[in-house]
């Protein structure tokens, strides 16, 4: 009762599982209010510069200062725009008549529905920023703090998914927060390329604006008050800016994953090294009571399958033609506020892992002995071929190895009836400390991409 029941065509709309994929916040600015309030904002900027050009009455920018977005009446706009293929024109019609005579035939004057809502969205993205800022400043800070905490926390390295070497969990955790750090990089750079205005007239050249000189001079002063950089030549049909933000999108949410698909597979039974945060109801099963299952991971793995394929529509869709293309800059308009939603809720997901995913350090240990020392090859291998050579070495520590698999033995018993060596002079290759050394090693190089990541962030906030 009293929920709206229109059917939703998004996961990520739906009252059902909007708020598993996606922060409230986030649905706030991408909702219809937000979208109006952002083409009110570009229609009062251009109206405010125009007037101190001279070209608009000067009374216009206040007069739709007073406008807000319950002004209008959103059914007939979406009626409208189904008929129309674009919401800027019954958005400008109805806009129109709630302006004095004099003042509506100075409203939009020079600018075309693209600049309208082009520079909305890039208005909708920067908010949409500032809402990633808070939980990409936790989860850059807690894994930081985590990866110094377990810097020293011995656990399986995994390659092809199988125990290669011995690592320290915190090495996980530096890997991980890296990846971000990559991706906050990339984010970094293709912000300042997507926040652009677009004011350029029907087809890019400002004709209608009194001249080059002047409608430059405007162009200037509507980006400088609405924050956004002014870009000399028209993007209406070079979508370069917001395809890179969409591919940068697409790295944090891998980066992510590769953080979840990891805590995934250490959260399963038979690994059992960590486990996320628990409280009632959460991570259960409609038929199996004792399931506590790897939400947040869920979450955060299904919104990157999801941001490869629509990171790919856009690369799509951004295929100028002539001054404005058929379809594809509509096609724009599922990509990005997507890509920013599955990022929220992938966000929140990953701050809760960083703060407060349970560590099993002993249970960490304890896999180590799964492999009976195979971790330990490596440097068994190493410590052999100062004497026997490294071919010979490795093919010696081979044959002991297929002993271990085929009679359940240790290594270093393996190796000792392999050749002739006692325990005691094989036993420092089987040593975890110069792997934890090793490892440990790492954590301090976070410093330089941690602190540069706290400066990214703060920009988008």
């Amino acid at each position: 009762m009293g929920h709206d029941r229109r059917m939703s065509f998004s996961p990520l709309d739906s009252a059902l599982t909007g708020p598993l994929f996606v922060s409230p916040a986030m649905r706030a600015v991408f909702g219809d209010e937000a979208r109006l309030a952002a083409m009110l904002a570009f229609e009062t900027a251009l109206a405010r510069a125009q007037a101190e050009a001279g070209i608009a009455d000067v009374a216009l920018p206040d007069a739709l200062s007073a406008i807000t977005p319950a002004d209008f009446d959103m059914t007939s706009l979406g009626v409208e725009t189904a008929l129309a293929g674009v919401p800027v024109i019954p958005f400008v019609r109805q806009l129109r008549e709630m302006l004095p005579p004099p003042l509506a035939s100075d409203l939009h004057k020079g600018a075309t529905t693209q600049d309208v809502l082009d520079t909305a969205l890039v208005i909708q993205i920067r908010d949409a920023l500032k809402v990633l800022a808070p939980d990409l400043k936790a989860l850059v800070e807690a894994l930081h703090l985590r990866a110094q905490e377990h810097a020293h926390s011995l656990c399986a390295g995994r390659t092809y998914g199988q125990h290669a070497a011995p690592v320290s969990f915190g090495f996980k955790l530096a890997i991980w927060l890296a990846g971000i750090c990559d991706a906050l990089d990339a984010l970094d750079a293709a912000r300042p390329q997507a926040l652009r205005l677009s004011l350029a007239g029907p087809v890019g050249t400002l004709a209608g604006m009194g001249g080059p000189d002047q409608a430059f001079a405007i162009r200037a002063r509507m980006a400088e008050s609405l924050g956004l950089t002014d870009t000399p030549l028209p993007w209406h049909a070079r979508r370069g800016g917001l395809a890179r933000l969409a591919d940068a999108l697409r790295q944090l949410l891998s980066a992510l994953a590769h953080m979840a698909g990891d805590l995934a597979h250490l959260a399963s039974t038979e690994v059992g090294e960590i486990a996320e945060p628990h409280q009632p109801g959460r991570g259960g099963s409609s038929a199996m009571p004792h399931k506590r299952n790897p939400v947040s991971c869920t979450v955060i793995l299904a919104a990157s399958h999801q941001a490869r394929g629509l990171a790919d529509a856009f690369d799509e869709a951004a295929i100028g033609a002539h001054e404005r293309p058929a379809g594809a800059w509509h096609g724009e308009w599922h990509v990005l506020p997507t890509l920013l939603g599955l990022a929220s809720g992938a966000l929140r997901e990953a701050r809760v892992l960083a703060e407060r995913m349970e560590i099993d350090v002993t249970r960490m240990r304890a896999n180590l002995d799964a492999t009976r020392g195979l971790l330990f090859a490596d440097a068994a291998s190493a410590l052999l071929a100062r004497d026997m050579g490294t071919a010979e070495a490795k093919a010696a520590v081979t044959r002991a190895a297929d002993r271990v698999r085929a009679e359940r033995i240790d290594l270093i018993d393996a190796l000792s009836a392999e050749t002739g060596r006692d325990r005691a002079t094989l036993a420092p290759a089987f040593s975890p400390e110069p792997a934890i050394a090793a490892a440990a090693a790492h954590i301090p190089l976070l410093e330089a991409p941690v602190a540069r990541a706290r400066a990214q962030i703060d920009r988008l906030g």
